[in-house]
Protein backbone atom coordinates (compact mmCIF):
# COMPACT_ATOMS: atom_id res chain seq x y z
CA UNK A 1 0.00 0.00 0.00
CA UNK A 2 0.86 3.51 -0.76
CA UNK A 3 -0.20 6.80 0.83
CA UNK A 4 -0.10 10.32 -0.59
CA UNK A 5 -0.23 13.07 1.32
CA UNK A 6 -0.99 16.46 -0.62
CA UNK A 7 0.28 20.13 0.99
CA UNK A 8 0.17 23.55 -0.31
CA UNK A 9 -1.92 25.61 -2.19
CA UNK A 10 -4.56 28.17 -1.23
CA UNK A 11 -5.33 31.51 -2.52
CA UNK A 12 -2.86 33.97 -4.54
CA UNK A 13 -3.37 36.40 -6.70
CA UNK A 14 -3.02 36.23 -10.64
CA UNK A 15 0.95 36.40 -11.66
CA UNK A 16 1.75 34.63 -8.44
CA UNK A 17 3.04 31.41 -7.04
CA UNK A 18 2.27 28.72 -5.20
CA UNK A 19 4.04 25.48 -4.41
CA UNK A 20 1.97 21.82 -3.67
CA UNK A 21 4.21 19.02 -2.32
CA UNK A 22 2.93 15.30 -1.77
CA UNK A 23 4.51 13.15 0.13
CA UNK A 24 4.78 9.22 -0.65
CA UNK A 25 4.85 6.82 2.11
CA UNK A 26 4.89 2.81 2.24
CA UNK A 27 5.89 0.22 -0.24
CA UNK A 28 7.58 2.51 -3.25
CA UNK A 29 9.84 0.11 -4.33
CA UNK A 30 8.33 -0.43 -8.31
CA UNK A 31 7.65 3.56 -8.78
CA UNK A 32 7.31 3.92 -12.41
CA UNK A 33 6.00 7.89 -12.71
CA UNK A 34 4.74 10.74 -10.42
CA UNK A 35 2.28 13.33 -11.75
CA UNK A 36 0.06 15.87 -10.67
CA UNK A 37 -3.77 16.41 -12.28
CA UNK A 38 -6.12 19.15 -11.91
CA UNK A 39 -10.52 19.56 -12.01
CA UNK A 40 -11.23 22.68 -13.35
CA UNK A 41 -15.09 23.06 -12.61
CA UNK A 42 -17.13 22.15 -15.42
CA UNK A 43 -13.97 20.04 -16.84
CA UNK A 44 -12.53 16.67 -16.34
CA UNK A 45 -9.39 15.98 -14.62
CA UNK A 46 -6.52 16.34 -16.87
CA UNK A 47 -2.81 15.93 -16.35
CA UNK A 48 -1.01 19.19 -15.37
CA UNK A 49 2.49 17.39 -15.56
CA UNK A 50 4.31 14.18 -15.21
CA UNK A 51 8.08 12.94 -13.85
CA UNK A 52 9.10 9.85 -14.48
CA UNK A 53 11.83 7.37 -12.64
CA UNK A 54 14.27 7.84 -15.27
CA UNK A 55 13.76 11.68 -15.17
CA UNK A 56 11.83 12.88 -18.13
CA UNK A 57 8.84 15.21 -17.10
CA UNK A 58 5.97 16.01 -19.55
CA UNK A 59 3.40 19.41 -18.97
CA UNK A 60 0.40 19.95 -20.44
CA UNK A 61 0.36 22.79 -22.73
CA UNK A 62 -1.12 25.30 -21.35
CA UNK A 63 1.18 25.40 -18.04
CA UNK A 64 4.80 25.08 -19.91
CA UNK A 65 7.18 27.91 -19.24
CA UNK A 66 5.23 28.65 -15.82
CA UNK A 67 4.71 25.22 -13.74
CA UNK A 68 7.81 22.74 -13.01
CA UNK A 69 7.27 19.70 -11.54
CA UNK A 70 10.49 17.79 -9.51
CA UNK A 71 11.39 15.05 -6.98
CA UNK A 72 13.01 14.86 -3.17
CA UNK A 73 14.27 11.29 -3.15
CA UNK A 74 15.07 11.38 0.00
CA UNK A 75 11.81 12.90 1.08
CA UNK A 76 9.86 11.01 -1.08
CA UNK A 77 8.22 13.99 -2.29
CA UNK A 78 7.58 15.61 -5.67
CA UNK A 79 6.24 19.01 -6.00
CA UNK A 80 4.90 21.28 -8.36
CA UNK A 81 6.19 25.05 -8.41
CA UNK A 82 3.95 27.50 -10.06
CA UNK A 83 4.47 30.10 -11.25
CA UNK A 84 2.64 33.17 -13.34
CA UNK A 85 -0.60 31.92 -11.89
CA UNK A 86 -3.79 32.55 -13.72
CA UNK A 87 -7.45 32.47 -13.00
CA UNK A 88 -8.07 29.34 -15.33
CA UNK A 89 -5.35 27.68 -13.23
CA UNK A 90 -7.90 27.57 -10.37
CA UNK A 91 -9.08 24.13 -9.45
CA UNK A 92 -8.46 20.66 -7.51
CA UNK A 93 -4.85 19.47 -8.03
CA UNK A 94 -4.22 15.85 -7.24
CA UNK A 95 -0.89 14.13 -7.64
CA UNK A 96 -0.59 10.80 -8.54
CA UNK A 97 2.00 7.50 -8.57
CA UNK A 98 2.00 4.92 -10.75
CA UNK A 99 3.57 1.26 -9.89
CA UNK A 100 4.81 -1.12 -12.20
CA UNK A 101 5.12 -4.96 -11.42
CA UNK A 102 4.75 -6.38 -14.44
CA UNK A 103 3.00 -6.12 -17.86
CA UNK A 104 -0.44 -7.37 -15.53
CA UNK A 105 0.14 -5.22 -12.17
CA UNK A 106 0.11 -1.99 -12.13
CA UNK A 107 -1.38 -0.02 -9.18
CA UNK A 108 -1.88 3.98 -9.16
CA UNK A 109 -2.40 6.51 -5.84
CA UNK A 110 -3.71 9.26 -5.36
CA UNK A 111 -3.51 11.97 -3.03
CA UNK A 112 -6.56 13.32 -1.03
CA UNK A 113 -6.28 16.82 -3.26
CA UNK A 114 -6.03 20.32 -2.68
CA UNK A 115 -7.68 23.51 -3.76
CA UNK A 116 -5.75 26.39 -5.73
CA UNK A 117 -7.74 29.41 -6.40
CA UNK A 118 -6.34 32.40 -8.66
CA UNK A 119 -7.97 35.72 -8.36
CA UNK A 120 -8.00 37.99 -11.04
Amino acid sequence: QVQLVQSGGGLVQAGGSLRLSCAASGDLFRLDRMGWYREIPGKQRELVAVLTIDGSTNLADSVKGRFTISRDNAKNTVDLQMKSLKPEDTGVYYCNEKFVYSDSAKYEYWGQGTQVTVSS
